[in-house]
């Protein structure tokens, strides 16, 4: 590949690079794709909005606006960009409390939201943050979307049913509804089931076909027919026509409380759910996706948000899978998506006021429905109790505090949990595999024969200062639990790293043996382990730090 030549910042601006290398043969596959999206962005866009308590055109601006703003500096060449059910949820639960039922300040409060996570994209891009895609567990973001996803779906439940509905987490809203069930509204109802059975039958049997859409402009067509809205159907209402207007949002930082903690959550779950999404279809497709570069995509799709009156977006599986299967090759897929929208914004407005809120409720129920993987929470019951239990934290949390504490808290959890995993690692005690001069764990391999005078352990860990007390203990109590010990040897070959905690640990337990009257050896330890352990002044206390001797050395090469 020859250099590529012209400013530095073009390295930083993909659209650069793939425009360069396009091929006229691509170009009907991405407008087939960006047609596709935009089909699928109507019907869920417009259901998002009224997740997040927002009109139904600012759904629409973020796919708008986010896609454009991606294309430009998204390293993906497959990934879509619009609102997502969790970031809608958490604008819902967060914003209201500041708005003081302001509407205009809730929609201001919003866009300056999604402003806020460009900044913070922008100011992760220069620290080079790209580490917070390894923040949040495999297994905590399974609890964490099992939660968002029946937290989502308990909001859409009154929509569905017909009734007012209320609360303010998951279980308020389930004791509520279940009290107003005598209140059904038989007709929105029904006409919800039939919007969720078209929905889930249609994708099945047109997996690669804008089935939502279909059912959205069919929904609207009986509504109209048959007078629904006058028979007590909550409708969409009308849809402002034209293109937003591009401006800066109408509040600063300092007038709104609590801003940051909202971006920040934002920002998670936008990082997190856009490069696992472009990830997948990178490797899929046989390039390399750049996940610090994600931070400039997702932080110019939001900016583009922001400025024309949208909310915070973020690159979701779901709408890519869309993006990839309808033969996307480039993010121009994105941009004639947006044309396409653009399109619908200025002529298409008027056939949106019937739309029965009750299948936009389908149209969430449906997409939310993958989300609740609880398969993969009994397998992890059954495999690792530690992930079930990072999961069911997860879970947990966003059920009673809601998306964006729940979040937060998930983050936290990952961390703790990290270093509750690594402040206690497994100290190998070895023994002799029968009929060799290898050693190994006696725990895992009670046949090994035990070393007579000898205590040999392993620690299975880096030795710092989150750990060396646990290893430390773990020692001498293997120690108090065995008589006439005239020897112990520390095995470092599985500690790739160690600080100054742990070396003034091995000091400590050089000085605790020599009380008693017992040497302390060093095997394995690695070239920079044993430079700091050198410096440290350990190497004259255990007899030298040599690479070459090894525990059977030690033992004095016994026989098999």
């Amino acid at each position: 590949m020859t250099q590529q030549s012209g400013p530095t910042w073009l390295r930083h601006v993909p659209a650069a690079r793939w425009l360069a290398g396009y091929r006229v043969e691509w170009l009907a596959n991405d407008a087939i794709a960006g047609g596709t999206l935009a089909a699928y962005a109507i019907p869920v866009s417009l259901a998002y909005a009224g997740l997040a308590g927002l009109p139904p055109q600012a759904g629409i601006y973020g796919y708008l606006l986010g896609g454009l703003g991606y294309a430009l500096l998204g390293s993906s060449r497959q990934l879509a960009i619009g609102p997502t059910s969790a970031i809608s949820l958490m604008i819902a639960g967060t914003v209201a409390t500041m708005a003081d039922g302001d509407a205009q300040r809730y929609a201001a409060i919003a866009s300056l939201a999604a402003g806020m996570v460009a900044l913070l994209c922008l100011i992760a891009w220069l620290l080079r943050l790209s580490i917070l895609v390894r923040l949040i567990s495999d297994s905590i973001l399974v609890g964490f979307k099992a939660g968002a996803g029946l937290t989502i779906a308990m909001t859409q439940m009154p929509s569905l049913l017909g009734v007012s509905g209320g609360g303010h987490n998951f279980f308020e809203r389930t004791a509520l509804l279940a009290g107003q069930l005598g209140e059904i509204n038989s007709l929105v109802f029904a006409l919800g089931i039939v919007a969720i059975l078209l929905l889930v039958f249609g994708e099945r049997a047109f997996p690669a076909r804008p089935v939502g859409l279909a059912v959205v402009a069919l929904s609207i067509v009986v509504a109209s027919a048959f007078a629904l809205p006058d028979l007590g159907v909550p409708a969409t209402g009308e849809v402002p026509a034209g293109l937003p207007s591009l401006e800066l949002p109408a509040l600063r930082l300092r007038d709104v409380e609590g801003i940051v903690p909202l971006a920040v959550g934002c920002v998670l779950l936008a990082y997190i759910e856009g490069v696992s999404a472009a990830r997948t279809f990178a490797a899929k497709h046989g390039y390399s996706l750049d996940p610090r570069q994600e931070f400039l995509g997702i932080g110019a799709a939001n900016l583009a948000a922001a400025l024309g009156h949208g909310y915070p977006v973020a690159g979701g599986l779901s709408q890519s899978a869309v993006n990839d299967k309808a033969g996307a090759r480039t993010p121009l897929a994105l941009i004639f998506a947006s044309f396409t929208l653009a399109l619908c914004l200025l002529f298409l407005t008027g056939l949106v006021a019937n739309l029965p809120k009750a299948v936009l409720a389908a149209v969430v129920l449906t997409a939310v429905y993958g989300l609740i993987d609880f398969p993969a929470m009994v397998r992890m019951w059954r495999i690792s109790r530690m992930d079930f239990y990072a999961a069911a934290i997860a879970l947990g949390a966003v059920l009673l505090l809601g998306i964006l504490q729940g979040i937060l808290l998930a983050a936290l959890a990952s961390v703790l949990m990290l270093l509750a995993r690594a402040s206690s690692p497994h100290v190998a005690f070895l023994g002799r595999i029968p009929r060799t001069r290898s050693y190994s764990d006696l725990a895992r391999h009670p046949e090994n024969e035990p070393l007579p005078h000898v205590i040999a352990f392993r620690p299975e860990a880096s030795l710092l200062y989150v750990n060396a007390d646990s290893v430390f203990a773990s020692v001498m109590k293997r120690l108090a639990l065995t008589r006439d010990i005239r020897l112990v040897v520390c095995d470092l070959s599985a500690s790739p790293q160690i600080d100054l905690a742990g070396s003034r640990m091995l000091h400590q337990l050089h000085l605790d043996l020599a009380r008693q009257g017992i040497a302390l050896r060093i095997v394995g330890a690695h070239g920079r382990v044993r430079d700091l352990l050198r410096a440290e002044g350990i190497g004259e206390k255990v007899g030298g730090l040599d690479r070459l001797v090894t525990l059977d050395d030690l033992l004095g090469g016994v026989g098999r």
